[in-house]
């Protein structure tokens, strides 16, 4: 709590004291902005309340109403090259990001220390807020080392193409210096036309992974997929997935910086997107109560976007292990807001 206060009486400090001649502006598009000079302050957050039934075997595990995402974040400038964000979840669960960035290089060298996550995985570096299908593959759960504490050199080398490259230490015992990096490139890229590559690798302790990333956008349809090949100790492992959507309403899926983002309706009665997803190999498949394993699952779903910031999502995923006879399956809605 104290350090959440600290952070915001920082930021606000910044702004009461920019320059008397500097105009100040305020908005309140996508949470509480205050701009005055080469100072500001942004305010905002998000809500997902989801209902979820998961069964194994046959077995009712989980039936019941939960907070999936309740966070708040404070982000903003105190100089022309001097940056910062601080998130936390409202429930005390933890911090998600905690960083300062230098942008005194240009963008294409940022420098940002702090906790932060890791460049791995198209669907780990797309926001919760911009998922289209409503949890994560059981890839991305795998191999995604997450946010950790770190100190990362990012940018964007021109219109197309990204890199990132961090080192990072994760909360194990006695845990060796990670490295995690990514390159995106988009040979085609214009508003409603996206060809997006990708290549990632990650290591830290006994664990390594390399993923490659495949995606387009092309008027209303989207698709993507990664494989990613990787060791645990001596176990070899491998995962894919491939993911598709159609919006209906024929809105295109936004690109930037390496990610898709979340459907933007174009008009007063919302957008409405189908979406689906096949995945085989190793991964997290708790969602579907088979836990870390080998498996093949398959998801289907719906989206309706009421409002630029508002989702209301449907999943059904059902799964079975490669390696035993357990079945697993998950009905999901979401209800998201974010401001």
């Amino acid at each position: 709590m104290k350090t959440k206060l600290i952070a915001s009486l920082i930021a606000v400090s910044a702004i009461a004291v920019a320059p008397a001649q500097a105009e100040t502006t305020v908005s309140t598009k996508g949470g509480l902005k205050v701009e005055s000079g080469e100072y500001s302050f942004q305010f905002g957050g998000r809500l997902m309340y989801d209902y979820n039934k998961a069964e194994l075997n046959g077995a009712v595990d989980e039936d019941d109403f939960d907070q999936r995402r309740a966070r708040v974040y404070a982000k903003g400038t105190i100089s022309e090259h001097w940056s910062f964000k601080t998130q936390f979840n409202v429930d005390g669960s933890g911090i998600e990001d905690f960083y300062i960035r230098y942008s005194g290089w240009g963008k294409k060298a940022l420098v940002t220390i702090g906790n932060q996550r890791m460049p791995f995985s198209m669907n780990a570096q797309t926001s919760s807020n911009d998922i289209s299908i409503l949890e994560r593959s059981a890839l991305t759960e795998l191999y995604d080392p997450g946010r950790q504490d770190s100190i990362m050199l990012h940018g964007a080398l021109n219109d197309k193409s990204t890199y990132a490259v961090g080192v990072y230490t994760d909360d194990t015992p006695d845990s060796e210096m990670g490295f995690a990096a990514r390159y995106t490139y988009a040979p085609v890229l214009s508003d409603r036309k996206v060809v997006h590559l990708g290549l990632a690798y990650s290591d830290i302790n006994d664990s390594s992974a390399v993923g490659f990333e495949a995606a387009a956008a092309s008027g209303p349809f989207h698709i993507q997929a990664e494989y990613v090949d990787g060791e645990a100790g001596a176990d070899d492992l491998s995962s894919s997935y491939v993911q598709v959507g159609y919006i209906l309403t024929g809105e295109s899926l936004p690109y930037k910086g390496g990610a898709f983002k979340r459907v933007a309706p174009s008009g007063n009665k919302g957008a409405w997107e189908l979406v689906g997803r096949y995945e085989d190999g190793d991964g997290n498949f708790s969602d579907i109560e088979l836990g870390t394993t080998d498996a093949t699952s398959y998801t289907v779903g719906v989206n309706y976007y009421p409002h630029k910031n508002v989702k209301i999502g449907v999943n059904y995923t059902d799964g079975e292990s490669n390696v035993s006879d357990d079945e697993g399956n998950e009905f999901r809605v979401r209800f998201q807001l974010t401001f």
